[in-house]
C-alpha cells in the first residue's frame, strides 16, 4: 500500500493533561478503549503489519485493518476499515494516524483520517461527528477518570449517501 496516495481529509488535535505513555496505552489497550470508545474494544498487534481490530461491546468485528506505523509512544498508523458490505470496495481504505507529542505538562494528540480518493462531505460526516466525541471522551477519561457519555449514531446524511452508492448499512 502506498501511503503517499492518502490525503488527510479530517484532522483533529487535542491537548491532554497526561503522558505519552498513558495516551499510547489508551489508544492500544482493549480494556482502556472500551471505557471511552462507546464500549468498543481496540485490539492492536504491536508490530508493523500486525492486526488492528475494533470489536463491538458484544464482541462482533466492527473495524479491521493493519498496523502501518508502530512507534510507541509517538506514532500509530493503521488502516481502519468499517465492516459494512461493499464499503471498502466502493470508498477505498481509510488510514488513521495518531501522533503523540509531549508539550510541557500536556500531550498533543493529533488524529488524522486519510483516504486514497476524494470523498464527499456527506460520506465524511460519520468520522467528522464520531472522532471529536471519541477523542473528547479519551481526554476526559485520562484527566478525570471518567469518560464522557455521548449518544451518537451515524449521521443520516452519511447513511443516505452510502445508500445512494449501493452500500448496505446496519
Amino acid at each position: 500500500m502506498n501511503l503517499d496516495q492518502f490525503t488527510p481529509l479530517t484532522v483533529y488535535t487535542i491537548y491532554i493533561a497526561s503522558t505519552p505513555e498513558k495516551v499510547w496505552e489508551a489508544l492500544t489497550s482493549a480494556e482502556f478503549s472500551q471505557q471511552y470508545f462507546f464500549g468498543n474494544a481496540v485490539e492492536v498487534e504491536p508490530r508493523l503489519g500486525g492486526a488492528f481490530i475494533v470489536r463491538t461491546p458484544d464482541g462482533a468485528l466492527h473495524i479491521s485493518g493493519e498496523v502501518l506505523a508502530h512507534d510507541p509512544p509517538r506514532k500509530l498508523a493503521v488502516t481502519f476499515n468499517v465492516n459494512w458490505p461493499d464499503l471498502i470496495e466502493k470508498l477505498g481504505p481509510t488510514l488513521v494516524t495518531y501522533e503523540i507529542e509531549q508539550v510541557g505538562d500536556a500531550v498533543r494528540l493529533t488524529m488524522s483520517e486519510g483516504h486514497d480518493r476524494p470523498l464527499s462531505d456527506d460520506i465524511l460526516a460519520g468520522g467528522r461527528s464520531g472522532w471529536p466525541a471519541i477523542l473528547s471522551s479519551l481526554k476526559s477519561l485520562l484527566e478525570t477518570g471518567k469518560p464522557l457519555v455521548v449518544k451518537l449514531g451515524p449521521p443520516q446524511r452519511m447513511l443516505d449517501a452510502l445508500k445512494a452508492m449501493g452500500i448496505k448499512t446496519p
